[in-house]
């Protein structure tokens, strides 16, 4: 059965990863970006240079408008979404007491919004079939917190909440919903932190390194298999022991 992939945010770091990981398993994936589009058309590059299939579709996925136009091309282009990989996100970081409401609002919309209205929009299609996979990246810090990321943090342990209801709603149904809670990662948004933070985040794991996009983007392909049809509703952490 070929299968078509949605990954929101899939231009780049642990997104682009996990569409060349899809694409690697069969699968048609749409490469979503809010801004990047030269990033995202490389991605595709990547796929189609290998024969597999890709077309990148920016969207703002916090919008309903945006999302649902964005499906009405991915159908079109590819055929129905049957894997949804909710990873978009951002950070706002700041302390509680001077955290804007902007700033709030933004990492709420962006990382968690985004995953009602796409999950929403992936649904019908997916139950039709009798198949599915939702797959939502969250954080280390969606588990145990981390200061200065209470924005972040709220929006990455909703996606935890929200995917073991929905893994409640349609399991029966044949699909399953499933979240993978990176630790640090080398990515664009953790060399943004500066070397000495890097270096602490790396010493503070037990495998004493940050984890590579491509070992996040191997759990998410597992979730998305057929392998993993008896998972749904966990949270499985890929952090090198940080949580501990």
């Amino acid at each position: 059965m070929s299968h078509v992939a949605l990954v929101t945010g899939g231009s780049r770091g642990i997104g682009r990863a996990i569409a060349l990981e899809l694409a690697a398993t069969g699968a048609a994936v749409a490469v979503n970006y809010a801004t990047r589009s030269d990033a995202a058309d490389q991605v595709v590059k990547e796929i189609s240079e290998v024969g597999g299939r890709a077309f990148a579709v920016g969207a703002d996925v916090s919008q309903p408008d945006a999302v649902a136009a964005m499906f009405e091309r991915i159908t079109d282009e590819l055929g129905p979404v049957d894997i949804l990989v909710n990873n978009a996100g951002i950070t706002r970081d700041d302390l509680l007491l001077r955290l804007s409401v902007d700033a709030w609002d933004e990492v709420i919309a962006v990382n968690l919004r985004s995953a009602y209205l796409t999950s929403k929009a992936a649904l019908r299609s997916m139950l039709r079939a009798r198949w599915g996979r939702i797959i939502s990246v969250s954080s280390v810090a969606g588990v145990a917190g981390n200061p200065g990321q209470t924005n972040y943090a709220a929006s990455k342990a909703g996606l935890i909440g929200f995917s073991k209801s929905l893994a409640k709603e349609v399991g029966s149904r044949g699909i399953t919903v499933n979240v993978v809670a990176p630790g640090f990662v080398e990515t664009d948004m953790t060399e943004a932190l500066g070397e000495g933070v890097v270096e602490a985040a790396a010493a503070s794991t037990s495998v004493g390194r940050l984890g590579t996009p491509a070992e996040i983007a191997s759990a998410v392909g597992y979730l998305a298999s057929e392998q993993s049809s008896y998972i749904t509703g966990q949270v499985l952490v890929v952090d090198g022991g940080l949580a501990l």
